[in-house]
């Protein structure tokens, strides 16, 4: 690869995971962090980064955005599909075989387990605003108020 390119998408990469973490998110990199994340007790919501358009667009602004509501998750925490492939890998694994895995997505987990998820085809082609609404909706059925 081509040396600019490899500094562009570092620097890409390292933007997309500090907008998260800035926000509230704590990185799982490693599949032990994402088992211990995810045996938390209380509701979690796990976004599935990547570094594509919709995910830059509307995915993350959408998992920042959707917080200022008076129910939220427990605990916030990100895996980085692409880049973090084990961590990820494992996230996937304990959201159980219903889960249909893409990038971005969402994940709303209740005690560990899987209550709720957004995927790419809910985030792709949609505005922000939408995706906002529906993880808000997702947090008022599962999440206790603050």
């Amino acid at each position: 690869m081509n040396m600019n390119f490899d500094l562009f998408m570092n620097d890409l990469v390292t933007n997309a995971r500090q907008e998260l973490v800035n926000g509230g998110y704590k990185e799982l990199r490693t599949p032990e962090e994402v088992q211990n994340a995810f045996s938390e007790k209380g509701t979690s919501l796990v976004m599935i980064n990547s570094v594509c358009g919709c995910a830059g667009g509307i995915a993350r602004p959408a998992a920042l955005h959707a917080l200022h509501y008076d129910k939220r998750p427990d605990h916030l925490y990100t895996v980085f599909a692409g880049q973090d492939k084990e961590a990820t890998a494992q996230a996937r694994d304990l959201f159980g075989e219903d889960h249909l895995p893409s990038s971005p997505s969402f994940a709303l987990l209740k005690d560990g387990q899987l209550v709720a998820e957004v995927g790419r085809h809910e985030i792709e082609g949609h505005d922000p605003m939408s995706v906002i609404t529906h993880l808000q909706s997702l947090m008022e059925e599962h999440c206790e108020e603050i």
